[in-house]
């Protein structure tokens, strides 16, 4: 066998070709963003660190290139680099998010990748200094909104950021501040912190040589001192020492703002006060805040007096380092947020009894003035300053006006500030507690100047207003001029209202506006009285207010109050023109006298008039006499004056020539006997015990005369309606006053005039007589011939209980017998007297003990009967 030729030679060995799966090295310079950002899918780790190397440099060049970055839509393959393996690409995309996160659209869509948990991952001590730095600056920039701020604390980023306040690179320390200051300003963060014990680092952040990581420290201690708990770990770190001596360095008055924000809220705790008070910081900041040229300084020191000052052993410190004299000062700034926080402050030291004191000479004189300002804030914080000094402070309330303070302080009731109106008109009320104050006040037309308030949509200021009213509305020319100026509608408006110190208020007013007749009838004609009632009928709207405020009314409308309540007391004065239709329920309006005047006679129960005023005409007008109705009866134009005049005089009575015309006026003795008598009057004789009826006889044809009303004043073209008179009664007035008044025992007086009535009734009728009594006859021929169902009480010559109790009673009132009015049921009514029973002495051997009696008007009248159980004793009796 052969072998090859070829064997043994030595052959040229070849070059072998690459792979023909690899790709040679390449060199890309791009000037395209949108290259770069295919090249983040890269699988090599060199081309995702340039290329985001890259993405990083563009971003930084501004806000329209991280936009166009986030069209490009690299946003969400960088965010799967902040995990990858290799640390420089990490480092790389971590940068990038620091920058990117600076804008709200990015900011958005990383909520929605929900990339948080990796961010925080790159706080991690292992991690280098500045991917610390990029990924704080992420977070800081995130969580200044709040979905960011939850996902933050929810990944536990907190921790981190507080370790990080340690690091020794200033840009981690200033970025893991501003994230964490973001942070605490929800409650539970702040919990959350103090749990960490966060405060040494913070309070360490205070002695950097940055400015702005001083600031952002001392902006998160302002926070975070809201909580009682940070300030006792802020008290036991010494941070009061690191405050005070910032304070104290003038190179580092830019942080003077915040440090004294921070002082403020410690100070709300008394064993912090005590404390700066120990150390001589307390008279260092008061001296430091009245020194002060910065008026932010001086507000925020005038702010913190005022946040301590809630305290009343804070007070007593301040006041025993008179913080007055530095408020006062205070008040003297041009500044107007520092004159706001100083009057403030005065507010809150206003509580302790030593302060209200010094500021009667120094600082009321300072706060008037502060009224004038153009400020409204201004305005309203020296009013509730003058409110607080005021209240239960005569001594203030007089130091105000003698500063000349009625003036500025009514013109504030026109203030566009609610706030100003209420602290105002509470000055106001205050000063009108003393009767020379008010009225000046009074004369500072207060009134008119007080319906604006009442109008208010606020219900603090309608609360002030109404009781403004009822301060300064003490007298009858207050009452007419907030009458004449409208007042009263708004006022009664203010009855309805939902809220219940403006309801209480408003009812005070209208009791002390109820306090004359006019003005209480007004009221009724607004309603007031049908508001009242319908409050007092409700279980939770009712106050004492309205109780009291419906039954002052009702005694200025005492036909009103017989009707509902059937019971007048002996300080019910019965006066002209009251009138007993009888029974009416709650709720039921009761018809104008006019109104059932006008009616024509019906079956319904008569309504007795009480009237002693007469409307005479010329003679010449009776022969019409048989065919005038009560309701056509015209004054001339001398009569429509009297009856004008006679209106502003509660308890006048005239009557015409030849009857008597006893006059009770408001300037009578207390007793209420009425000791004047006309000249006429002393020439008749009065009635006695035995006597004939030849003085009623004497007398019968004047009183057929004024018993007809009349048409007068025939040429004019207005016509007055008048109530009809009652001339029997007048005489009634007339005779028991001449008669009945002189007797000086008052048992005396009950049984002559109990007699009277009984004799003017019908006389004495026996019980077993009763019902042949024919009473109701009687009243039925009256309302015929008087063509109505109103009877004046004179005309009723048969009478029962209720005629003769109502008799009784309105005589009773005329002379000044007490007693009272009382309805019971079936026709029956009674009168109530207060004696003294001379069988019983006092305990101490006194004045006999005194007792009530019913007085008996028909079967042994002018008897008197003890009254123990009412209801057994009246059964018998009556």
């Amino acid at each position: 066998m052969r072998t090859s030729g070829k064997m043994g030679k030595k052959i040229k060995k070849e070059v072998e070709p690459p792979p023909k799966d690899v790709f040679d090295p390449l060199m890309i310079e791009s000037k395209k963003a949108a290259t770069v950002v295919l090249m983040l899918n890269s699988p090599e780790e060199e081309i995702l660190a340039k290329a985001c190397e890259a993405i990083y440099k563009f971003a930084l060049k501004g806000e329209e290139n991280k936009t166009t970055l986030l069209e490009l839509g690299a946003v969400e393959p960088l965010t799967k680099l902040l995990t990858h393996e290799d640390k420089i690409v990490r480092r790389n995309a971590t940068m990038i998010f620091g920058i990117l996160a600076s804008n709200n659209d990015v900011k958005k869509l990383l909520r929605e990748l929900d990339v948080m948990n990796s961010v925080i991952a790159q706080l991690a001590p292992e991690e280098e200094v500045v991917i610390h730095e990029f990924a704080s600056l992420c977070l800081a920039n995130m969580s200044a909104e709040y979905t960011s701020k939850v996902q933050i604390f929810e990944h536990g980023g907190l921790e981190p950021l507080i370790r990080l306040l340690s690091s020794p690179d200033p840009d981690v320390k200033k970025n893991s501040m501003e994230c964490i200051y973001n942070l605490v300003q929800d409650f539970q963060c702040r919990t959350t912190l103090q749990e960490l014990n966060a405060i040494p680092p913070i309070l360490d952040l205070l002695k950097s040589e940055y400015p702005v990581i001083q600031l952002l420290a001392l902006k998160t201690l302002g926070v975070i001192t809201n909580d009682k708990e940070s300030r006792t770990m802020l008290r036991d770190n010494q941070g009061l020492d690191h405050l005070i001596k910032i304070l104290e360095t003038k190179e580092l008055n830019d942080l003077h703002i915040e440090a004294l924000a921070v002082i403020a809220n410690c100070l709300e705790d008394m064993d912090t006060v005590v404390q700066i008070q120990q150390t001589g910081g307390l008279k260092k900041l008061l001296s430091f805040a009245e020194n002060s040229t910065i008026p932010d300084i001086q507000k925020n020191a005038a702010k913190a007096i005022t946040k301590a000052a809630y305290d009343p052993e804070n007070r007593k410190l301040f006041h025993e380092q008179e913080v007055e004299k530095c408020l006062v000062a205070l008040l003297g700034s041009e500044n107007d947020g520092t004159k706001i926080a100083a009057s403030q402050a005065i507010s809150a030291m206003c509580e302790n009894s030593g302060s209200k004191d010094f500021f009667n000479n120094q600082g009321i004189p300072q706060l008037i003035q502060l009224l004038k300002s153009d400020n409204e804030e201004v305005r309203e914080a020296a009013a509730l300053a003058l409110a607080n000094l005021t209240t239960c402070n005569p001594a203030n309330a007089n130091a105000a006006a003698e500063a000349d303070g009625i003036d500025p302080l009514i013109n504030v009731l026109s203030s566009k500030r609610d706030g100003a109106i209420a602290n105002a008109a509470t000055v106001l009320t205050n000063m009108a507690m003393q009767e020379p104050l008010r009225l000046n006040i009074q004369n500072h037309d207060i009134m008119h100047a007080i319906i604006s308030p009442l109008r208010s949509a606020n219900t603090v200021v309608q609360s002030k207003a109404a009781l403004a009213v009822t301060a300064t509305a003490c007298d009858v020319e207050a009452r007419t001029e907030l009458r004449n100026s409208g007042g009263l509608e708004p006022l009664v408006e203010l009855l309805r209202s939902k809220n219940d110190e403006v309801r209480k208020h408003a009812s005070w007013a209208v009791m002390v506006c109820a306090g004359d007749e006019l003005t209480a009838n007004e009221l009724c004609r607004l309603g007031a009285l049908d508001i009242l009632e319908e409050v007092n009928l409700s279980g939770t709207r009712k106050n004492k207010f309205s109780e009291a405020a419906y039954n002052k009314l009702l005694n200025n409308n005492l036909s009103l109050k017989y009707s509902q309540t059937g019971y007048l007391s002996s300080s019910n004065i019965i006066n002209d023109g009251f009138y007993d239709c009888g029974r009416i329920n709650p709720g039921t309006k009761l018809l104008p006298l006019k109104e059932l005047c006008l009616q024509e006679p019906s079956d319904l129960r008569a309504v007795l008039l009480i009237n002693s005023k007469s409307y005479v005409s010329p003679p010449s007008s009776m022969e019409d006499k048989s065919d005038v109705g009560y309701g056509r009866s015209i004054s001339s134009s001398s009569s429509l004056r009297r009856s004008s005049k006679e209106k502003t005089k509660k308890n006048s009575y005239h009557f015409s020539a030849g009857f008597g015309s006893p006059i009770e006026d408001k300037s009578e003795p207390a007793s209420g006997r009425n000791t004047v008598l006309s000249k006429s009057a002393t020439k008749e004789k009065g009635w006695r015990k035995g006597k004939g009826k030849k003085e009623e006889e004497k007398v019968k044809e004047e009183e057929e005369v004024m018993a007809v009303p009349k048409f007068v004043g025939e040429g004019s073209s207005d016509k007055e309606w008048c109530p009809p008179s009652d001339p029997d009664f007048s005489m009634y007035v007339y005779e028991v006053t001449k008669s009945i008044l002189p007797i000086t025992n008052i048992k005396e007086q009950i049984e002559d005039l109990a007699k009277y009535v009984a004799e003017k009734m019908g006389g004495k009728i026996p019980k077993e007589k009763l019902p042949d009594f024919s009473w109701e006859l009687h009243i039925s021929e009256l309302k015929f011939q008087l063509k109505s169902n109103v009877i004046p009480i004179g005309h009723v010559k048969k009478g029962i209980f209720y005629h003769r109790a109502l008799l009784f009673k309105a005589l009773a009132d005329r002379i000044g017998i007490g007693c009272s009015l009382v309805r019971g049921e079936y026709g029956r009514a009674w009168n109530e007297v207060m004696l003294q029973n001379e069988s019983r002495k006092g305990v101490t051997g006194g004045l006999p003990a005194p007792e009530m009696y019913v007085v008996d008007l028909m079967f042994h009248p002018g008897g008197l009967m003890k009254l123990r159980s009412r209801e057994a004793d009246l059964y018998r009796f009556l």
